[in-house]
């Protein structure tokens, strides 16, 4: 007669499995953070042209979109999403003119900078904040609530990485804070080189100047390409 598995062997086999899980996540997740796209464009050029709070708070806010693009995931919104055509076009459009927007408003800055004389000293410090960074946490943030390819990610993801008899939403959420884990590393490290560059740059007054209207050109192009690519995506 087979014997019965005991309450705790239950419970470490449980452990075991979502450990299991959320070592799976964390590679395929942590391959796909270091993809430059969106978000890593957007820090980047905020790091650059505002410096390391405000590009902290922008990272920040990104993740704070990712964590309830992974809830969502986990209770099932996103597939709501997912299948309601309608839904998906306005977010899709949304989305894609907000990135759009922000594309275009880079591309103007670098452009205004290029025609602007930099007196020496402000080429070699980050630009006066314009804003809070709360306002920059809010930036972040929408930049992915408004992407619905995150949310799609997440639906196409978190499945094959819910273990059975592990309820969805708490693991959902303990896999999109790993997800966040692996991401604000990432951005502290591009934040940190950021900042180291920025002190090698100090003998230099015009090489900073050149470096943020190189990043603002290219972060807005990134930005722009995207959003347009969203917006007419079907």
């Amino acid at each position: 007669m087979a014997s019965r598995r005991s309450p705790p062997d239950n419970e470490r086999l449980r452990c075991v499995t979502i450990t299991s899980a959320v070592v799976s996540f964390a590679l395929v997740a942590g391959v796909l953070t270091i993809i430059p796209g969106v978000d890593t464009a957007l820090v980047l050029r905020v790091a650059v042209a505002r410096g390391r709070r405000h590009a902290y708070a922008t990272a920040a806010g990104i993740c704070t979109g990712a964590l309830v693009w992974g809830a969502a995931a986990a209770a099932g919104v996103s597939a709501l999403l997912l299948a309601g055509t309608t839904a998906y076009t306005v977010m899709r459009v949304a989305g894609g003119i907000y990135l759009a927007v922000i594309g275009v408003l880079m591309l103007r800055d670098a452009w205004r900078s290029r025609r602007a004389d930099v007196p020496a000293p402000a080429a070699m410090t980050p630009a006066p904040a314009t804003g809070s960074a709360r306002r920059a946490f809010a930036t972040g943030c929408l930049t992915n609530l408004l992407n619905p390819k995150v949310g799609l990610f997440y639906v196409a993801m978190l499945p094959q990485f819910l273990p059975d008899g592990v309820a969805a939403l708490p693991m959902g959420l303990l896999l999109a804070l790993v997800h966040d884990v692996e991401a604000m590393v990432w951005f502290a490290l591009l934040i940190g080189g950021i900042d180291l560059a920025r002190r090698w740059w100090t003998g230099d007054s015009a090489t900073p100047a050149r470096i943020r209207r190189l990043t603002d050109a290219l972060a807005g192009t990134v930005l722009l390409t995207l959003g347009l690519r969203l917006t007419t995506d079907r």
